[in-house]
């Protein structure tokens, strides 16, 4: 097939290349000449292990094309997908802004039959919206071209995006026209080889539902987790034993009940505001869904809040080394990640920082602690320890499961670890000599 895909961000891009990769042809759409400069160039403008190749590869091969002009690339196009974003608005809704303005541009150019995707996520109603902006410009010109919007929503996990697109658990269509339905199912056969039941065909509305509700529940369960961390802390109980007990259970699982310093990035922050403001204006107060935002806010302060009940206040003249600063391993995204937080509250109180991270360092210093002073940023994470006086780990990379604990005790000032991800066992850290402090489970120091 042809497709089309506007916007490269991270949805947009990995969708293209996978597209790409199956054999179809696909053109990537962005208004920044630069970034699209680049993507001819191999270079990537994100980090997400396997991209870089498949870009590379398929770009070599011709299946791979990126281009400022949608006017240019909608006349061959059987699917357009709008993977654009839709940033926060100061009201916690969806901002649709990017959305309409490629479907504007959709219907002041499109000449032939289209199937027009929503990728992005987008609330419910989206596609109307959508549909009656492409309508309203075909009526302009005079013109009566057979079109549908489909609702596609995306569930990639950021660090593992490339396999989640080629062997998805799921494929969710929302769609009011069989043949556009059928279209779509033809697309993503070629993912589905061995079970055609994981794609999964409802209408447009259920279909945007479905991202959101997706989202929420799982940043439910972190939340959940993370409060129930802070009251096995204050009632003697660990965390993380309670953890595989209730995970044994198979209605439970394993998945999502990790407790640490919060969630983060584009997707759960975004959508749980989101799905929360689209409660409020049908009517119905979310309770639920705010208080799992309201305990993700509160748990992105409780390492720095152990650091001062260890230091005290005023925490001038320390220095505290810093491993990790994307929200999550394999990823340089660092949007709403709790390193932000953390660090701003250390600084806040005197702290100075040496920071590491093996992706996140130049988000870091160029955007999200762009202006934050007495930070340091080194090229490894022992090297954040000379003159440190305590280590603080806030993003599980692999690097940071098996450190060189040896090397920890002879560089720091004194030998004390707060550990936001749970990683290590309290009974081995305390033989190794370490003051040991962890989520959801009050330590001997405390």
């Amino acid at each position: 097939m042809n497709l089309t895909v506007i916007g490269t961000g991270y949805v947009g891009l990995v969708s293209g290349t996978c597209f790409a990769e199956m054999g179809n042809y696909v053109t990537c759409i962005d208004i920044d000449n630069a970034k699209i400069e680049k993507l001819e160039q191999g270079i990537i403008p994100i980090y997400e292990p396997g991209l870089e190749a498949m870009v590379k590869r398929n770009t070599a091969n011709g299946t791979l094309h990126f281009s400022t002009k949608l006017s240019e690339n909608l006349d061959k196009c059987d699917i357009a997908f709008i993977a654009v974003g839709t940033p926060m608005g100061d009201d916690g809704s969806a901002d649709l802004q990017y959305v309409l303005k490629v479907a504007q541009e959709i219907g002041q150019n499109m000449t032939s039959p289209l199937i027009i995707v929503d990728k992005s996520t987008v609330p419910v109603g989206t596609a109307d919206k959508v549909r009656a902006t492409i309508t309203k410009e075909l009526e302009k010109r005079k013109l009566s071209i057979e079109f549908h919007v489909v609702s596609n929503p995306e569930f990639l996990k950021e660090g593992d995006a490339i396999n989640d697109f080629m062997k998805p658990d799921r494929v969710v269509i929302g769609s009011d026209d069989d043949e556009a339905t059928e279209m779509m199912r033809t697309l993503y056969s070629p993912f589905f080889r061995s079970s055609q039941d994981r794609l999964i065909t409802m209408d447009v509305k259920s279909a945007e539902m479905t991202k959101y509700v997706a989202n929420a529940m799982l940043a439910t369960k972190i939340s959940f987790m993370n409060e129930i961390a802070n009251i096995c802390e204050l009632v003697g109980a660990d965390v993380n034993k309670v953890r595989i007990g209730i995970g044994s259970d198979s209605r439970i699982g394993y998945s999502f009940i990790y407790p640490g310093s919060g969630y983060g990035g584009s997707c759960f922050p975004k959508d749980v505001k989101a799905l929360k403001k689209t409660a409020q204006e049908n009517g119905y107060d979310a309770r639920l869904i705010g208080s799992v935002e309201d305990v993700n806010n509160d748990q992105k302060f409780v390492i720095a809040q152990k650091v001062v009940k260890r230091f005290g206040e005023n925490l001038k003249g320390l220095t505290f080394s810093i491993w990790g600063l994307a929200f999550k391993p394999e990823t340089d995204d660092m949007r709403e990640a709790p390193a932000i937080y953390i660090i701003k509250d250390l600084i806040a109180r005197g702290a100075t920082i040496n920071a590491y991270d093996p992706k996140a360092m130049d988000e870091a210093k160029h955007f999200y602690l762009k202006d934050v002073p007495n930070i340091t940023y080194f090229n490894s994470k022992y090297e954040t320890l000379v003159n440190s006086d305590a280590v603080i780990l806030l993003t599980e990379w692999k690097e940071f499961r098996s450190p060189d604990f040896n090397e920890l005790q002879k560089q720091l000032k004194q030998p004390v670890f707060f550990d936001g991800r749970n990683q290590f066992k309290d009974e081995r850290m305390k033989k190794l000599g370490f003051e040991y402090f962890q989520i959801g489970k009050k330590s001997t120091f405390e």
